[in-house]
């Protein structure tokens, strides 16, 4: 299959996955990408990316390659379903901001409007690094299995982490689940 690059990067737009609020990361997904049309009309495509975290980026990547006249879209992540919160030092959303949180490969394909999903396997991605380096007997894929290498991350620590992050604002588009229980509530 030919290599093509379909968008252009901004590379003054950061990670999109870990600004505040909805709104601003749809609006700088469209900032930090611009799409080479040329690339996408009366094609078939398949887009790759590094992983899937919120699907923000991915919904509006795979509706950009529509917009420019994509046939199919077709979608892989280099990394397997984001499942879990990180609590090791990576801002990353709440379990219920998580796009893969609870959701099938089916249920995540639907929401992100590609014609097909194709994620890295855990097990597979855990093989392929123990390979580069046999002296590694393990390493930290908690995001991705719900498995914390420290063993006293559970769902109440979690919790607990969570409890002063502020409320997420619920959008028409994302309305399906990404309101936050208050815990004062």
């Amino acid at each position: 299959m030919p290599y093509r690059e379909g968008f252009v990067k901004n590379r003054y737009v950061g990670r999109t996955f870990i600004m505040p609020g909805q709104g601003v990361r749809k609006k700088s997904v469209r900032q930090k990408l611009n799409v080479i049309a040329s690339e996408f009309k009366g094609r078939n495509v398949l887009l790759v990316d590094d992983s899937i975290v919120r699907g923000t980026t991915s919904r509006e990547i795979v509706q950009m390659a529509r917009d420019a006249g994509a046939r199919k879209v077709y979608l892989a992540s280099a990394a397997p379903p984001v499942r879990y919160p990180n609590v090791y030092g990576i801002d990353m959303p709440t379990k219920d901001e998580l796009v893969a949180h609870d959701r099938t490969i089916e249920e995540i394909r639907e929401l992100i409007g590609c014609d097909a999903l194709i994620y890295q396997d855990v097990d597979a991605m855990k093989r392929a690094i123990g390979s580069l380096n046999p002296k590694l007997t393990g390493f930290d894929a908690s995001c991705f299995d719900g498995v914390y290498v420290t063993g006293d991350i559970d769902t109440d620590a979690i919790s607990r982490m969570n409890g002063n992050r502020p409320r997420v604002e619920e959008t028409e588009e994302d309305s399906s689940r990404l309101a936050l229980p208050n815990p004062s509530e």
